[in-house]
């Protein structure tokens, strides 16, 4: 299994003997792992290495917008799921986000979605930004803040999608998920 430095990526070639006719490649982390059929000469192993590291920086490229796009995404989801009252001044990605998926400074209006997003559904995307949306129309995470983030249809399934993202890579995402209704009832029994 050897590992080669193509530009940003680390690529590890993956031989197999079952493998007849087809190459694919998929990203493990900071790793593109590329599967070959064992046959290949060298040759075309380079070759196909950098065939499908070219398709899968366009896949990536398709799956993660530029700054201006999210922009132009951020005012589309206002519209349909914030009654058009949220108007950020500026979307854009970042990559010093370690422990958040995205942040939002109200008094200026700008967001920013942490790089990690890269390559997750668009409709996970779309919840991110809804929710710090939200967040310039309300600050903390208050009932009234999840009552307008939840606005979006799919805020459920993208929080277990995230939520699953944060357990396998360890993340604390305290305060990012809406509190448990039944929990606060039990603070007042």
């Amino acid at each position: 299994m050897p590992l080669t430095e193509v530009g940003p990526a680390e690529v590890e070639v993956r031989r197999s003997r079952r493998r007849r006719r087809t190459v694919s490649a998929y990203r493990d982390g900071d790793r593109v792992v590329v599967l070959l059929p064992a046959r290949m000469s060298r040759a075309e192993e380079r070759e196909w290495v950098g065939v499908m590291l070219e398709r899968l920086a366009a896949q990536e490229r398709r799956r993660r917008p530029s700054d201006d796009e999210l922009m132009t995404r951020a005012r589309l989801l206002a519209r349909r799921h914030l009654d058009d009252k949220a108007r950020p001044a500026s979307v854009r990605w970042v990559t010093n986000q370690g422990m958040r998926w995205g942040s939002c400074t109200p008094s200026d209006g700008t967001i920013r979605l942490s790089s990690r997003l890269r390559g997750m559904p668009q409709w996970v995307i779309d919840y991110v930004l809804v929710h710090e949306l939200a967040h310039l129309l309300e600050a903390g995470h208050t009932a009234r803040f999840w009552a307008l983030v939840d606005r979006y249809p799919q805020s459920e399934r993208a929080r277990g999608y995230l939520e699953g993202v944060a357990a396998a890579a360890n993340l604390d995402l305290r305060g990012e998920v809406p509190p448990d209704p039944d929990e606060d009832l039990r603070l007042f029994e």
